[in-house]
């Protein structure tokens, strides 16, 4: 626990740090983190016999992030489409034994890692875009504390037993309430949103950040393994931090594009 906390503690900073000193900066964290995690990802599921090709989604990862930073949106999906291109020749070349399920699971990776990491990248680009990060990050944070006091607290009920059998609708609720509590006053103070946008966006996260989590769980019971990797103690891998978060930076900003458009 000690251990778990101290690198919560550490991967917190480097993210505030970052985009409040530097916001550019942070796009070199999340580039770092982003390319760990593919590989992370990649390897667990070849440990399932699965070789998703994994050279092309690293160049896409750079692709993707670098793009969404300089052409916007259109960058992002014009990088991702090449991306999915270039799995899919890539694995041309180990023969048609495996071709699909290892193709398919490229462009897995592809979608699910870079191509929503790169919303993230499209928050940063708004001139408050350092504010529009923050909001969602610490309202997954929101998310994960208010769904763990009342999941051990209250939770009798599971919600899905086969994926995750320590999630219950009791922790789902006090996840939807730590979510709106975060995102509320940020969305109108520093915003400068309506409440009930606020309202909304924190209901809308935290069904993508537990979306997201379940999904990684699925993953994770379909390949027999407990962490997508061993490189933070007390937390898993880079993947097992991602999980909530990615998801949710799509949905947060295109909720935000819409309730509080930037200026």
């Amino acid at each position: 626990m000690v251990a778990a906390i101290g690198v919560g503690l550490a991967l917190g900073g480097s993210v505030l740090v970052s985009l409040l000193l530097y916001p550019p900066a942070f796009l070199a964290v999340l580039l770092v983190a982003i390319l760990v995690g593919v590989v992370e990802l990649t390897r667990a599921l070849e440990a399932g016999g699965v070789r998703a090709p994994l050279v092309p989604v690293l160049v896409g990862t750079v692709a993707m992030l670098g793009l969404a930073w300089t052409r916007g949106a259109s960058g992002l999906v014009v990088a991702f489409l090449f991306t999915v291109l270039a799995v899919l020749l890539w694995r041309l070349g180990d023969g048609p034994d495996g071709y699909l399920r290892d193709a398919s699971a490229g462009v897995l990776v592809a979608l699910y890692v870079p191509l929503l990491a790169g919303f993230a990248v499209l928050l940063l680009g708004a001139e408050d875009g350092a504010l529009r990060v923050l909001l969602f990050i610490a309202t997954v944070v929101g998310n994960d504390v208010g769904g763990f006091a009342a999941g051990v607290l209250l939770g009798r009920h599971p919600m899905a037993p086969s994926v995750s059998p320590k999630k219950s609708w009791e922790g789902m609720a006090g996840s939807v309430l730590g979510c709106v509590l975060v995102a509320t006053p940020i969305v109108t103070l520093g915003l400068g949103g309506q409440w009930w946008a606020g309202v909304l966006v924190g209901v809308a996260l935290a069904v993508s950040a537990t979306a997201g989590d379940l999904g990684e769980s699925l993953i994770k019971r379909d390949l027999g393994i407990k962490d997508m990797g061993q490189l933070l103690p007390g937390h898993g891998g880079i993947m097992d931090r991602l999980d909530s978060l990615l998801p949710s930076a799509a949905v947060a900003y295109l909720l935000l594009s819409v309730l509080v458009p930037p200026a």
